[in-house]
């Protein structure tokens, strides 16, 4: 498993899934083409590559690209690097037909290949630099400040949530990314004191 600083980007659950076998870190969803009306998500793709870096991991097919060029002219360039996969054709296991095209899609590729294609960016490995990368937020974390679990949990996190200018309707799993992505357990813990 390697530790990757950037967020990365990548379509679908299914993509999600297989990436979270390798890499320990943050890694967002775009729904597909959901992304193209989904004004909040974009917003939320700009503040994390700005405060970290965003890696873009799509498919090697049409619609991949077509999300790869939406998000190359919606996002800050200097920010954002740019995954390739290898044509490979096939179909994912969990499918009963090869995709439109036959290529396989990030789902299908085998750990390494994906390792090298993120290697291959730039992505930032922590460990392999300089220096200690500080430890992410975890879900003991937001059980512990009361963001989960507790009584008026659901309050505290939209009140947070409000405060920080994030999507209100984040779950507890779907906020412990961002809030990893964008903060430390330090500035969540000083901005919860704050809000007391």
């Amino acid at each position: 498993m390697i530790r990757v600083r950037e967020a990365i980007v990548v379509e679908g659950r299914y993509d999600k899934t297989t990436l979270s076998q390798l890499v320990d870190g943050v890694i967002l969803e775009t729904n597909g083409f959901g992304i193209f009306k989904d004004r909040e998500k974009l917003a939320l793709l700009r503040r994390i590559a700005d405060r970290r870096g965003l890696v873009v991991l799509t498919d090697s097919d049409g619609a991949g690209f077509v999300i790869r060029n939406y998000l190359k002219g919606a996002l800050p360039k200097d920010k954002v690097k740019h995954a390739y996969i290898p044509d490979l054709y096939g179909k994912e296991r969990r499918k009963t037909h090869p995709g439109k095209e036959g290529k396989l899609g990030v789902e299908g590729m085998s750990p390494a290949v994906l390792e090298h294609a993120l290697r291959q960016a730039g992505a930032t490995i922590l460990g392999e630099e300089t220096g200690r990368a500080a430890p992410a937020l975890t879900k003991a974390d937001l059980y512990a400040c009361g963001l989960s679990g507790g009584e008026n949990s659901r309050e505290k996190r939209k009140k947070l949530l409000a405060a920080l200018g994030l999507p209100e309707h984040l779950s507890p799993n779907a906020m412990l990314p961002v809030l990893s992505a964008l903060y430390s357990r330090e500035d969540l813990l000083n901005t919860l004191q704050k809000l007391q």
